[in-house]
């Protein structure tokens, strides 16, 4: 009896392994219904990653539809020697990701510059002191832990309260103002070491 047990316990991942290699075959293939049933599996899971990572569900569901697209299209590529069909999913997961996250900047970026320029006309000397400000500011929030630009960003770029950024990142709200707090603390240090506008270097 404890052997039959403990060779059905070990069974599942054996099956799950064949089931995944299967898939993988089906995939290289062009096999339109083992891609479905790839989706299946693995598109919350995508779709996850995307959202907490994002913090937009329109942004993760458009990440969620440009990873499968890239499988899909970059099928050739997939080599299992390198690992399982999961593991490359989540790799182009990560990339997908990064590249929403590189077009949310330059979006931003673009629309305050735009704004800027909409604005009323100031003196000519106070254009190139504002530009640095912007740039220090977005280096400087470049340079936050992950969970701290985050939290600014949706703060700044967005105007939503702490409990409004808890609700949508799923963060504690007493983490979400430690975020908070401890940005806008790196965020005063980096500002204070500017030199004043017009102070001679």
């Amino acid at each position: 009896m404890i052997t039959d047990t403990r060779h059905t316990a070990s069974a599942p991942p054996v099956e799950e392994t064949r089931h995944e290699e299967e898939l993988a075959r089906g995939l290289v293939a062009a096999d339109e219904e083992a891609f479905a049933a790839i989706y299946r599996r693995w598109g919350s899971l995508v779709h996850t990653m995307a959202t907490r990572l994002l913090g937009d569900t329109h942004e993760a569901e458009d990440v969620t539809q440009q990873v499968f697209l890239g499988a899909w299209h970059g099928r050739a590529g997939f080599r299992p020697e390198r690992g399982p069909l999961g593991a490359w999913l989540v790799g182009i997961t990560r990339r997908k990701i990064v590249d929403a996250l590189a077009a949310r900047t330059r979006r931003l970026t673009l629309a305050d510059s735009a704004a800027h320029d909409a604005g009323p006309p100031r003196h000519d000397e106070e254009a190139p002191d504002r530009v640095l400000d912007r740039v220090l500011i977005i280096d400087a929030l470049a340079g936050l832990p992950h969970h701290q630009r985050e939290v600014l960003c949706m703060a700044f770029y967005e105007d939503l309260t702490q409990a409004q950024i808890a609700e949508r990142t799923g963060m504690p709200l007493g983490t979400v103002k430690s975020h908070s707090r401890r940005g806008l603390h790196r965020l005063r240090q980096v500002i204070e070491q500017v030199p004043a506008h017009g102070a001679n270097p």
